[in-house]
């Protein structure tokens, strides 16, 4: 099995997500990550990796619910529905606007979770919500998101920082 962690991310192309994907691969070590755009995965990829992280956007509400047009995490859903995680330790990252979506911020790191939560994994990086200002989020549970939330958009100066401390932690998560 591939010692590296896999970066599963999108939507890519110059995306906030991506760069962000970018700043976790060079704070983990490029020698020690490598990125996979969503768009271009298969379940094959995912079996490449004990470690995975997972980098997605929140556009709101309507991001999985067939509103929008069918972005990439909603194409990759059907090889991340079908594949076999079983003991494979991930960790979730996730882009969102607390100002014009304050109701759905990072909705999208609990749309990913729910779903990994059936398939026998150890989810890592939980983050406090204490220095966030939004007002709902379905990226929470018992109280803490389940991931990185990450504002681009109305906080790109404290986007350096969380990243380097969420590394720092999911590193010594990874290896328990």
């Amino acid at each position: 099995m591939n010692k590296k962690i896999g970066i599963f991310y999108g939507p890519a192309r110059g995306s906030n997500t991506e760069k962000v994907a970018q700043k976790v691969a060079r704070e983990i070590g490029a020698d020690q990550a490598d990125m996979i755009e969503v768009k271009e995965a298969t379940t094959e990829d995912l079996k490449k990796y004990d470690r995975l992280i997972f980098g997605v956007s929140t556009i709101g509400k309507e991001t999985w619910d067939g509103y929008a047009s069918r972005g990439d995490w909603d194409k990759f859903r059907p090889e991340l529905d079908k594949a076999d995680l079983k003991g494979k330790t991930i960790a979730l990252f996730c882009l969102g606007d607390h100002v014009t979506y304050p109701r759905h911020f990072v909705d999208a790191l609990g749309m990913i979770y729910e779903i990994l939560q059936d398939k026998n994994v150890r989810i890592i990086g939980h983050v406090e919500p204490s220095g966030y200002e939004f007002e709902e989020s379905q990226g929470i549970y018992d109280g803490k998101f389940v991931g990185l939330p990450i504002d681009e958009d109305f906080e790109p100066e404290l986007t350096d920082q969380r990243v380097k401390n969420w590394v720092a932690q999911i590193r010594k998560e990874f290896d328990q």
